[in-house]
């Protein structure tokens, strides 16, 4: 008997998307789907609005990761004001650097601990009741606590840099305007303990310990659970190591071959295409000369770890290592495993902003800079979920007339559709009832990739869990609301 899973909102993820899954008569996955079903409209209502306002526009985008967008946009402004990448002055450079890395540590902490480790200390298949962050602070109380003060260690950076913890103005089209006190440098370097730097790089070497052991526990789900090959894209520094904030687009196949040869990021448009399909507002990038049918990748802490050559920093170089060798060098397609590179990325994140923050630049007076006016500029960094476009023209008014925003999620989209389909294929075909725990998986599968549907689109209000097993005649056999 055909039947139809539905599985709406997906949970434990930032923002709102259903999943549809088609059985056929004889049980087998006939299609699935990771539908994004709200519309976002920030490319067409930022045009007209003074291009100065771009970065404090779009990043209302998202209330996770606004800084992505803020300094995105930021960058966009400043190649038009005629500071290009490069540019900007010492202290601007090192104050947006520390704003991001904040945001990549509080990013990363808040995935990990609050919407993933459940799944894996609680188990997949626990009670949902107690199956989330709540219930992992009744039985890990400290690792909660270690979750939360990362977290909160982040947003404060955010809060020193931008002024603010949410939806920040520190960066300004050329440069910053504020520059960072030595009684706000020395909170980070010297507050009590828990709270300086140094305890925050100790829980993020723990987590990735913590990780590890769970995965020596537990290898056939982790190394097999929605793995499947696939390109990986991502900003590199020049030199091939990992950076945040600049750098140039680098792509690799499965097998680690260079598809895109760190290419000017200014230039994206002559690589990267967008297909777009019927049951989606989400689109579908693809590099162009691969093609929509083989040319799409992954972004985000996988992919990251997959094209660069080195991580620039001591110990998250070390944990790189180790990963690597997993892997025997080759590029890691094995989905959970984002979770790994997810948390080695953390601990990067608080080997950087201490390292900035021992540097003095950061209390420099010389904050911007002009150059000579140009109509269009390309921003890019990498966002904790993956590689973010921001693209602009401006007019002599000084009036954005076109915007073309690609973000971590929209990049991510065919990679998650083929994680979903997979599960429905392992874990739902042939089944003849739904469990909570097998719908569980596809969400799972979901929030390897750390999905923000409200960058990706534009969601308002709240929706209802509510999944039917429907017949072929539209008959429903079975109702789970939640």
């Amino acid at each position: 008997m055909a039947r139809k899973i539905t599985i709406e909102p997906v949970t434990r993820i930032e923002g709102h998307g259903k999943v549809t899954i088609h059985l056929d008569d004889a049980g087998k996955v006939k299609q699935s789907r990771f539908h994004i079903v709200e519309f976002r409209g920030f490319e067409r209502f930022v045009q007209g609005r003074p291009y100065w306002e771009a970065p404090v526009l779009v990043q209302r985008l998202c209330g996770i990761c606004p800084v992505s967008h803020h300094l995105a946009a930021a960058k966009a402004m400043d190649v038009i004001v005629g500071v290009g990448p490069g540019k900007l002055t010492a202290t601007a450079e090192k104050m947006r650097r520390l704003m991001h890395y904040g945001q990549m540590l509080q990013s990363h902490a808040l995935h990990f601990f609050h919407l993933s480790a459940p799944d894996f200390i609680l188990g997949m298949d626990a009670d949902p009741a107690i199956r989330n962050v709540i219930g992992l602070a009744i039985l890990h109380k400290d690792l909660a606590v270690q979750g939360v003060l990362l977290r909160k260690f982040g947003q404060e950076v955010i809060l020193a840099t931008a002024g603010k913890k949410i939806h920040g103005t520190g960066a300004v089209p050329g440069g910053i305007n504020k520059n960072l006190s030595p009684e706000e440098r020395d909170v980070f370097l010297k507050g009590a303990a828990p709270f300086n730097v140094d305890q925050m790089i100790e829980w993020s070497s723990a987590a990735i310990e913590l990780f590890r052991d769970y995965h020596g526990k537990n290898k056939d789900i982790v190394d097999g659970f929605a793995a499947f090959p696939s390109n990986h894209l991502s900003l590199v520094r020049k030199d091939g190591a990992l950076d945040f904030y600049h750098g140039v687009l680098r792509a690799v196949d499965a097998e680690g071959r260079k598809i895109l040869d760190d290419v000017d990021y200014q230039d994206y448009l002559d690589y990267i295409g967008e297909e777009v399909r019927s049951w989606s507002y989400m689109k579908f990038p693809y590099i162009r000369s691969l093609g929509k049918s083989v040319g799409w990748y992954r972004v985000g802490p996988l992919a990251r770890l997959n094209t660069c050559d080195y991580i620039p920093s001591s110990l998250a170089q070390k944990a790189f290592e180790a990963y690597k060798a997993y892997t025997g060098g080759k590029p890691n397609n094995m989905s959970l495993h984002t979770h790994w590179a997810r948390l080695i990325e953390l601990l990067h994140s608080a080997e950087v902003i201490k390292e900035l923050l021992l540097d003095k630049d950061l209390q420099g007076t010389k904050l911007v800079k002009k150059g000579k006016r140009v109509p269009e500029g390309v921003g890019l960094l990498e966002a904790p979920r993956g590689t973010l476009f921001h693209h602009y023209r401006v007019n002599e008014d000084d009036q954005i007339t076109m915007a073309n925003l690609i973000v971590s999620t929209t990049n991510n989209n065919e990679p998650m559709n083929r994680a979903v389909h997979w599960v429905a294929e392992n874990t739902l075909a042939g089944k003849p009832e739904i469990t909570e725990g097998m719908l569980n998986r596809v969400e799972v599968a979901i929030r390897a990739y750390d999905p923000c549907l409200s960058c990706a689109t534009h969601a308002i209000g709240r929706m209802p869990l509510e999944v039917s097993l429907v017949d072929a005649r539209g008959n429903v056999l079975q109702r789970e609301v939640r």
